[in-house]
């Protein structure tokens, strides 16, 4: 399959569904939404999107914005799970969607030193140990019913010692009513410029035999060259940044290989080079990203294209890397809900 069914080049002003999908009336509610990105996936996959749940006050203020959704509750999972007044159209959704926070299982963390750990995870949130949020969230699918459960989280969710969270999630699903399967996808296979490794765990209600969902994707891979706009922010030339670019060769794609190459140290891992004939590597907040063939940084107008945010997304003043970098790109969300829907409900 080398047709992209969902363009990763869009606007919100054009609306929704995708061009070519059918509106449905599958109901969708979602969890710590950050800026939506997975609300865009549904919609752009014909769902309807109802609205969700974030603790972070300017994370819910774009979202307000860019959505207007019906529901939106600025609180803790905590607090929304424990709730007496939920609306009742929120109880047997279709679907309940949510990416529970991962940081403590990303592999380029602390991983087991901050697991059990509360941690703040954002100014102006409250604490909250992490790596239990999964199980929130499994309390508020096993309160409202929904008949579909989507979570996704970190590829390194199933690497090492993460495993038996795993194991516990199935357990903890099973007895919330759910059947469970596990899926890797990269979002670089199916429509976004971007190599982004992800898990999703998607889950069926037991009572309704759903068959055995497959997914596969193999769209054609878009690089880096093919967004790439040659318009990013310049940085000062006598910085130590420009003294370690010009070290770089052609194989580099971090300045940790320039300086391991060059000085023998491991340093500065999370300063990307990014090729133009390479697929653009996975966003993430803590990085840099400098071109390879130019001294610039990625500009925000790339940003967007890479995550397939919409071009006309309204940020407000939030910093584009850092909330592309937090969401699920509305592409992989979109693809993932297509067969859903197609597999399941039509």
């Amino acid at each position: 399959m080398n047709k992209h069914i969902f363009p990763y080049k869009w606007n919100l002003k054009d609306g929704y569904p995708a061009n070519g999908i059918q509106s449905n009336d599958l109901n969708v509610f979602g969890t710590f939404i950050c800026g939506g990105g997975s609300s865009m996936g549904y919609k752009l996959a014909g769902f309807n999107h109802l609205g969700g749940v974030e603790i972070d006050k300017k994370m819910a203020e774009v979202y307000n914005e860019n959505h207007k959704p019906k529901y939106l509750f600025h609180e803790d999972i905590r607090d929304f799970v424990k709730r007496d007044d939920i609306p009742e159209e929120l109880y047997h959704l279709d679907l309940l969607d949510g990416s529970p926070p991962c940081s403590s299982f990303s592999m380029a963390g602390n991983r087991e030193k901050d697991w059990g750990k509360e941690k703040v995870f954002k100014e102006g949130q409250a604490k909250q140990t992490l790596d239990d949020l999964f199980f929130d969230y499994i309390a508020l699918a096993k309160k409202l019913q929904p008949k579909v459960v989507i979570a996704e989280n970190v590829k390194g969710l199933i690497q090492g010692n993460a495993k038996v969270y795993v194991a516990k999630i199935f357990k903890e699903f099973d007895k919330a009513g759910y059947d469970v399967q596990l899926f890797l996808l990269n979002a670089a296979s199916m429509g976004v410029p971007q190599q982004r490794e992800r898990i999703f765990f998607v889950c069926k209600r037991k009572d309704l035999g759903f068959k055995k969902l497959e997914l596969s994707f193999n769209e054609k891979p878009i690089l880096y060259g093919d967004i790439e706009e040659g318009i990013g922010s310049n940085i000062k030339e006598d910085s130590l940044f420009k003294e370690r670019f010009d070290k770089k060769i052609e194989r580099d794609r971090d300045f940790g290989d320039i300086l391991e190459r060059t000085e023998n140290r491991r340093s500065s891992f999370s300063v990307k080079l990014c090729h133009k004939s390479n697929v653009f590597p996975t966003i993430v907040s803590g990085s840099d990203f400098i071109k390879h063939h130019i001294f610039q940084r990625v500009s925000d107008f790339e940003f967007k294209q890479i995550s397939s945010f919409p071009l006309d997304y309204n940020f407000l003043d939030n910093n584009v890397k850092y909330m592309t970098g937090m969401s699920v790109p509305p592409v992989m969300t979109a693809q993932i809900a297509h067969q859903i829907y197609l597999q399941w409900f039509k």
